[in-house]
C-alpha cells in the first residue's frame, strides 16, 4: 500500500506544544507508528521524503482539531533505506529521520 493504514485521534487532553515524535519501532519494516501533537485546531501536512530530497508521499494533508495523533504507515512498497518525515502545521514545521530496513 505505501500510505498511511490510518490517522487516529489519541488525545486525552489538548496538547499546549507542537510535536512530532520519532517513530516506532525505529528501524521498522514494513509498518510503523508516528505520533505528533497540534495545539490548535487547522491544516496539518505530513509528508515523506526520500534522502536527495524528493517527496515520496503524502502521509497527512487535511484539517485536523488539536489533539494528539497516530499515523500508522504501511512502507512495503518502499525501498529500504533513510527516510524524512515533516510534519506542518499551524506555521510550524518539524522533521525526523526513519530507516525502512526489508
Amino acid at each position: 500500500t505505501g500510505f498511511p493504514l490510518a490517522v487516529e485521534d489519541v488525545t486525552v487532553g489538548v496538547p499546549r506544544t507542537f510535536m512530532l515524535e520519532q517513530n516506532y519501532p525505529n528501524p521498522f519494516n514494513p509498518g510503523t507508528k508516528i505520533t505528533f501533537e497540534v495545539p490548535e485546531d487547522g491544516f496539518v501536512s505530513m509528508k515523506l521524503f526520500n534522502v536527495l530530497g524528493q517527496e515520496v508521499a503524502t502521509l497527512v494533508n487535511t484539517s485536523l482539531l488539536s489533539g494528539r495523533y497516530v499515523v500508522d504507515f504501511d512502507g512495503s512498497l518502499f525501498a529500504t533505506g533513510v527516510y524524512i518525515y515533516r510534519l506542518e502545521a499551524n506555521g510550524a514545521v518539524e522533521s525526523r529521520k526513519m530507516v525502512l530496513a526489508k
